[in-house]
């Protein structure tokens, strides 16, 4: 199983949703590093079961502990390890499907693979251990905001819902204004209606989370086969519940001409482009741009509706989903999105230290 992301920066993630702790191991943080610990609090929080009317109920208050690799405030260059306990985890919820296989979810897979599952709240596969992820992430800001690099992300699409203007035109700093996390207020409170509703009628919707990386340096990334979108996609689809991830212009470019889609470039000091379909990256190497990127969440799997599926046998069964679950899981990946994304470009920071010889 593979746990671990990253080749300068890396992370090792652990635990399970019900197990005592899940946690994260962060290798590769330089010494000397000011970690700020309000930071991760306020990013775990924003990521928490139980926040909100359109969250899971689960109510977990992420009161981690750095166990590793900080003293007195400072990284010490040793691997950080950052442990959360798993305070409100209800485990017999999960006891209707000990042997029955949940529709869409990763019971069937892990099963045939591993031969022996934790079936309590899907276990490894469960979006709780993205927690440890958002830890880290704080600590990948910090890095990357010493270059002056900020990573902002925003619920861009819920169901059949979109803003319709693009980034440029949000003030992406009311984000967090609304429990949607839509920065577009007249949308946000369509977005809440809806999911409100859909969790009325027991059911879920998917949607879309904007991240936007800006004040980009030239030259992250590492072609050919670690392009910064390929690695930014590779960590994006890590996440539980998505489907796509798109960089700058994505599928909608496929239909414009060339002579539509390049960014021209402007004359003046600092070389700029006049657009950014290319969503900041060309050759897979950041040219100075914001950095643009969408990425796409299934529905939850689990609805409070009666479902046709079979037992471990194959014998046919019928489920319905108990517990607490998230009708809409958008709102809480915001900062998982940009914790991963700040992880990837920690990591790039860092490769790109090595890429010259200084003074050559």
């Amino acid at each position: 199983m593979s746990n671990s992301i990253g080749t300068l920066f890396k992370i090792t993630s652990f635990g399970e949703s019900h197990g005592p702790y899940i946690g994260v191991v962060v290798d590769g943080c330089p010494a000397g590093l000011t970690i700020d610990s309000q930071l991760l609090t306020t990013d775990l929080l924003r990521r928490r079961p139980g926040q909100s009317s359109i969250t899971t109920a689960r109510n977990e208050q992420e009161n981690h502990q750095i166990i590793s690799g900080v003293f007195e405030g400072k990284s010490t260059g040793a691997p950080i390890t950052i442990i959360i306990p798993n305070s409100d985890a209800r485990s017999k919820d999960y006891d209707h499907n000990l042997q029955v296989l949940r529709p869409s979810h990763a019971d069937y897979t892990y099963q045939a693979k591993y031969g022996h599952r934790d079936h309590r709240g899907g276990g490894r596969s469960s979006a709780r251990i993205t927690a440890g992820w958002v830890a880290a992430g704080a600590i990948a800001k910090q890095i990357i905001a010493a270059k002056g690099i900020n990573v902002q992300a925003y619920v861009n699409q819920v169901g059949s819902l979109s803003v319709k203007v693009p980034y440029t035109q949000l003030d992406l700093n009311t984000t967090e204004s609304n429990i949607v996390r839509c920065p577009d207020a007249p949308t946000a409170a369509q977005m809440i209606s809806l999911i409100e509703k859909v969790k009325k009628e027991g059911d879920t919707v998917g949607g879309v989370v904007t991240c936007v990386v800006s004040n980009m340096p030239v030259g992250l990334g590492e072609p050919l086969f670690d392009k910064l979108h390929a690695a930014m996609g590779h960590a994006m689809f890590s996440i539980n519940a998505v489907k796509g991830v798109a960089f700058g212009s994505g599928f909608e470019g496929a239909a414009m001409r060339g002579s539509q889609h390049n960014d021209i470039f402007e004359p003046g000091d600092k070389i700029t482009t006049t657009t950014n379909h290319s969503g900041g990256i060309q050759g897979g190497i950041s040219n100075g741009e914001d950095v643009v990127c969408k990425v796409a969440f299934k529905p939850v799997a689990t609805i409070m509706h009666a479902q046709q599926t079979i037992d471990s046998e194959g014998n046919p069964a019928t489920i319905k989903g108990r517990g607490r679950h998230d009708p809409c899981v958008v709102p809480r990946a915001v900062p998982i999105v940009e914790a991963m994304a700040a992880i990837v470009l920690a990591d790039f920071v860092l490769r790109a230290q090595s890429t010259t010889l200084v003074g050559s």
